[in-house]
């Protein structure tokens, strides 16, 4: 894997930023003081007149970014996801979701991923949060094509939409050339009869390497890209799951609230099948390496193909 390009998804949104800002005079972004780390940076070297810091005041930014919209502009506010989703999460609900205003939340820094920064910022709640805020879209992007195709269809879309980036470099497998985003429908990456793979973000990959080492033990895995969780491609999952037989999840994030959840919310009510949710188990992380912490909790290709096949 050493020759596979990787690049981290936070910096896929800094670079997509700045190619919505050469299209859209409207686009407006707002940080809160971690413009270099979350890479909206990028953007604000190239349109200094239409970047803001909102300083360390994350519930701020975020009711700013409302006002702002409704002004007609299209704002994106960023910050870590722990700050973006979890300090600011009031204002998120009551400034943009309850009006549906048309605010982009870029949070990165999302999951265990963070690294050495420790539980305090590895977010891995965010995307159960914003699942309860009616009417949000959530894009959780696995890579570098991804990413910036996320940030331009967030841009298209009329409404709040909450997108999730990664500080660590991953690799980038989907060819941009034939690549196609659109919000709410999954991909299927491998066909498989055996076993249905969902995964979501940095798993994705995971998923693809578990899906090839099952394959050497006669394990026929589908391998299901969820970029969009909410709102949830249901009709790709209930036909995969129909066809398997059983689903495995695979996120960086809390096995409670996120994609497993949101994949047995579907299943249970419309076609009840075996489910494995892989991500983490109900703790806090700790600080040390991104890749040993995804090691660690068993998110890495080996982890999640070991867990499958215990399970199966």
């Amino acid at each position: 894997m050493s020759d596979v390009k990787k690049i981290a998804t936070r910096e896929s949104y800094g670079n997509a930023l700045k190619a919505l800002g050469e299209e859209n005079p409207n686009v407006l972004v707002l940080d809160a003081d971690l413009a270099g780390a979350t890479k909206t940076g990028v953007f604000k070297k190239a349109f200094p007149e239409r970047f803001f810091d909102c300083g360390i005041a994350e519930c701020n930014m975020v009711s700013i970014a409302a006002g702002v919209a409704a002004t007609g502009k299209i704002p994106f506010c960023s910050s870590f996801a722990m700050f973006a989703a979890g300090r600011a999460y009031e204002q998120v609900r009551n400034a943009v979701g309850y009006p549906h205003l048309n605010v982009k939340i870029g949070a990165t820094h999302a999951g265990i991923s963070v690294g050495e920064d420790g539980a305090t910022h590895q977010c891995n709640e965010d995307i159960a949060l914003m699942r309860t805020i009616p009417g949000m879209v959530i894009l959780n992007p696995a890579d570098d094509v991804e990413a910036r195709a996320a940030v331009k269809a967030a841009a298209e879309y009329v409404g709040p939409v909450y997108l999730r980036f990664g500080r660590m470099a991953v690799p980038v497998f989907n060819d941009e050339a034939t690549y196609k985003f659109e919000i709410g429908k999954g991909i299927v990456l491998r066909e498989g009869t055996d076993v249905t793979v969902v995964a979501t973000g940095l798993c994705v990959n995971s998923a693809l390497e578990a899906a090839e080492k099952l394959a050497a033990d006669g394990i026929s895995a589908e391998v299901i890209n969820i970029h969009t969780i909410k709102p949830l491609d249901e009709e790709l999952v209930l036909a995969s799951a129909k066809k398997t037989g059983k689903v495995v999840t695979v996120e960086e994030h809390s096995v409670i609230g996120g994609l497993g959840s949101a994949v047995c919310d579907v299943l249970s009510e419309k076609q009840p099948t075996p489910v494995k949710k892989l991500g983490v188990n109900d703790t806090y992380c700790e600080s040390g390496p991104a890749a040993k912490l995804i090691e660690k909790y068993r998110l890495d290709g080996v982890g999640v193909y070991e867990q499958i096949k215990e399970w199966m």
